[in-house]
């Protein structure tokens, strides 16, 4: 049973009414069976695009690999494998490929994303008694505070305005006890000067008519180079100073050539277009959790960056 849906500004929860859920002068229409408390054009609505182009790419029953697991299972750690009976908030769900995990594991989940990729995770993984999903912004999820036992989110917060506001707000819905899960972009070598910035600066501000086209050419050209060097470092390391594609040929052997392509293809448009692209360190990640109070503070260098997870005392 999933608790009802809670105006923040307000303070009240949302009546369902129709096909409607109202209160005070906020009217959320239901589309597809996906409640929509924001409107599209915001600055999330090129990832939407994005993940409609290439709806199965990341999961791991489409991929035949255990990338996605293994990554949310790092995160996840004691409760890898132990959610059952824990309701679950997964913020910014993209297409699903942690919703894939989440519920094969046993949540009772809320996937939300702030972009029309809602409609591709409802078509991957549909509403049922254990899943809904939702069109919401990370940092006013229509839930009260202390509703869920466990938030996830992942790969999101660095493009948010203000990181730390984001982690207060994801922190503030998890219940007395409960776990927040995070992570987050972090500067390393490789990304110093890296003509990709200037490629960011043309294409993030153009529809995905534009970029979609426009990436799929910068991998046409620069993927076939990644290949062929894949297996030297220092070459590799040169070329991701020129070129602006992100390849996996390095990361993740056990993608086919077919699969390499796509994922350069998602994550090359993901990395171009985003509207904000915020850096942190495992220090100040940490001191941000601190902050909130947070106790059992797990914090490391891994994955897209920093990865995190913490308690909320009882």
């Amino acid at each position: 049973m999933f608790p009802l849906f809670y105006n923040r500004k307000y303070n009240k929860p949302y009546i369902k009414e129709g096909n409607q859920f109202i209160c005070e002068d906020k009217t959320v229409e239901v589309v597809g069976e996906i409640p929509r408390f924001v409107n599209e054009g915001s600055y999330a609505s090129l990832f939407g695009d994005q993940w409609k182009q290439y709806k199965k790419t990341q999961l791991d029953s489409f991929s035949g690999t255990s990338i996605s697991a293994n990554r949310i299972n790092r995160c996840l750690g004691p409760l890898k494998g132990n959610l059952t009976g824990k309701f679950v908030l997964e913020a910014g769900c993209g297409a699903g490929r942690f919703s894939e995990i989440l519920l094969q594991q046993g949540a009772t989940l809320v996937s939300a994303d702030m972009s029309s990729a809602v409609e591709v995770n409802i078509e991957n993984f549909p509403v049922s008694d254990k899943h809904i999903v939702i069109q919401a912004d990370i940092n006013d999820i229509p839930y009260a505070d202390e509703t869920f036992d466990v938030v996830i989110c992942m790969g999101v917060i660095q493009h948010t305005p203000n990181p730390e506001a984001t982690i207060k707000n994801l922190y503030e819905l998890v219940k007395k006890g409960g776990t927040l899960i995070i992570d987050h972009y972090t500067i390393t070598k490789s990304q110093l000067f890296r003509l990709a910035y200037f490629y960011r600066l043309y294409l993030r501000n153009k529809p995905s008519t534009k970029t979609i086209p426009y990436t799929q050419a910068l991998v046409k050209r620069y993927l076939p180079l990644h290949k062929k060097f894949a297996g030297n470092k220092i070459m590799s390391v040169l070329l991701n100073r020129i070129s602006p594609v992100v390849s996996y040929y390095r990361a993740f052997p056990q993608l086919n050539d077919m699969q390499q392509q796509e994922w350069a293809l998602l994550d090359t448009h993901d990395s171009l277009t985003d509207w904000f692209k915020n850096f942190r360190s495992k220090k100040s990640i940490y001191n941000t959790l601190v902050k909130l109070g947070a106790t059992g503070i797990w914090c490391q260098y891994g994955g897209n960056g920093v990865e995190a997870s913490c308690k909320k005392p009882e």
